[in-house]
């Protein structure tokens, strides 16, 4: 009989309820989890005096081996992995012995301890992909500084700018959400172990002892919320959204450019498909689907929102579907991010293709209307009308057409107001008008090599960040399996 269900209830669900019910599959992300909170929570059962030294030990020994033999030992006619966990135990170990490890808990904070931990370490692996992505965006665009290219408003040909420009404008965007993932993971570094059902438990449990065995920074303030919030998944799931949003724009730029029409660049065979009828194509399969999975990450997102909602408190049975999701996304924006360092790092760039671009569509217009504000003191809107005028006309710029266009429309010549013909040549050229640019965050080569420089500092400060993290997870669980060794 099922040992969770024998007192109360004496039907057993037939396979179809079961299915509908069961987590099993999803609970295959925090097997190893439960295995640790379980050996924490028994030491400190141990420790307090609420089981024996004796039953402390052969549960620790019964854990090993389930930890051992694995998820797939199991039995998957529980409807989750800690109740198939917790009969696996006392199967091997008498329910005299293992009844007892389910001393001053609850599966609901129990679960929630699972999955804190879990996410934490995936956290910690998606801000370390994302450094290395970081990494290589840096890298390239420190070859790239003098690259022209085309920079794009509304999809039309707009300024020059340069391909370090763009790809820092990347760069930073994934700092950014590195900052909101490190966000959510002191968010998620909350112990809620010894909540129980929601209003904690009458033993004389140490819930210090537990954080600090499992790495924690901290336990919960209180029981109810322990067991109840899901904001943390929420949170996390926001930071995949918006990196996942971040990520697709690049895509559809790697996208663009590797497209005849543009030929900026070439994706690695790696990152492409062929088709199966046309012998001559070279699809940007990889970035598609980047594209195509921000929407799964973002519907994931919608579904945990739509999942909590209006949920009273304190646990309910809805919030297993919410884990899922979780993991989904997880394992979507890890991926994604690993093929977009891939694509960056292996692509081939054509420069000579990005800086013939600049030649279409009257790109240094702007800079040539800034000229004429700087030479000759008109107002910039007027210097915007009489250069709007000329890309009307389609005609190229020169000395005498400004006077002409200028007398019609502020009834004075540019060049009677010190316009020349050197500084309308210079307004035009692609190369000047990047060099210009040297404001904070702007495209000239001595600004982003500052920009890069500036990234490569938060970097450092980042990782080490990183690794203060492990080190404290990994400390916490060699401090576990020394004691465990210790009690067995």
């Amino acid at each position: 009989m099922n040992i969770l269900r024998r007192g109360r209830l004496q039907v057993a669900p037939d396979q179809d309820i079961m299915r509908f019910t069961s987590s099993m599959e999803a609970d295959k992300q925090i097997f190893n989890a439960d295995i640790e909170v379980d050996k924490a929570h028994v030491v400190m059962l141990k420790e307090q005096g609420i089981i024996s030294d004796v039953d402390c030990s052969a549960i620790l020994s019964g854990l090993e081996k389930i930890q051992q033999d694995g998820i797939t030992a199991l039995d998957t006619s529980y409807e989750d992995v800690h109740i198939a966990l917790e009969a696996r135990l006392i199967e091997m170990v008498g329910e005299d012995t293992g009844g007892r490890m389910h001393s001053g808990r609850s599966r609901n904070d129990e679960v929630a301890t699972c999955i804190r931990l879990t996410l934490m370490m995936e956290l910690l692996g998606l801000m370390e992909e994302s450094v290395d992505l970081v990494g290589i965006l840096i890298k390239t665009a420190g070859k790239h500084h003098e690259t022209i290219m085309p920079g794009y408003t509304h999809t039309q040909h707009a300024q020059p700018t340069t391909l370090a420009h763009n790809l820092l404008a990347h760069a930073n965007a994934f700092m950014r959400d590195i900052e909101r993932i490190r966000s959510a993971y002191r968010h998620t570094n909350q112990n809620p172990l010894g909540a129980a059902a929601f209003a904690s438990t009458g033993f004389e449990i140490d819930r210090k002892r537990t954080t600090e065995l499992l790495g924690f920074d901290s336990a919960f303030e209180n029981s109810m919320d322990a067991v109840s919030t899901r904001d943390f998944m929420i949170e996390s799931i926001s930071c995949f959204s918006n990196m996942m949003t971040n990520l697709s724009r690049m895509a559809e730029e790697l996208i663009l450019w590797s497209s005849s029409e543009f030929g900026f660049i070439e994706l690695d065979d790696r990152y492409s498909s062929t088709s199966s009828i046309m012998p001559q194509k070279k699809n940007p399969d990889i970035a598609e689907l980047m594209r195509a999975k921000t929407g799964t990450v973002h519907g994931t997102l919608v579904s945990v929102l739509t999942i909590c909602k209006a949920l009273p408190y304190s646990y309910n049975r809805d919030l297993q579907e919410a884990t899922p999701h979780l993991w989904r996304a997880v394992m979507t924006v890890r991926a994604s991010v690993r093929m977009a360092r891939g694509m960056i790092g292996t692509m081939t760039i054509k420069k000579y293709a990005m800086t013939r671009a600049t030649d279409v569509g009257f790109m240094t217009a702007t800079e040539l209307a800034d000229v004429i504000v700087r030479n000759t003191g008109i107002p910039f809107r007027t210097a915007h009308h009489i250069v709007g005028a000329i890309a009307k006309a389609g005609t190229t710029p020169t000395i005498s057409i400004l006077d002409r266009l200028s007398l019609e429309i502020i009834h004075e010549k540019l060049s009677d107001k010190g316009l020349t013909e050197n500084a309308i040549r210079m307004a035009l050229d692609p190369v000047d008008n990047v060099r210009k640019r040297g404001i904070q965050g702007g495209p000239s080569p001595l600004e982003t090599k500052r920009q890069i420089a500036f990234i490569k500092k938060n970097i450092m400060f980042v990782k080490k960040d990183i690794r203060r993290s492990y080190d404290k997870i990994n400390q916490a669980s060699h401090k576990l399996s020394k004691i465990c060794k210790k009690y067995k």
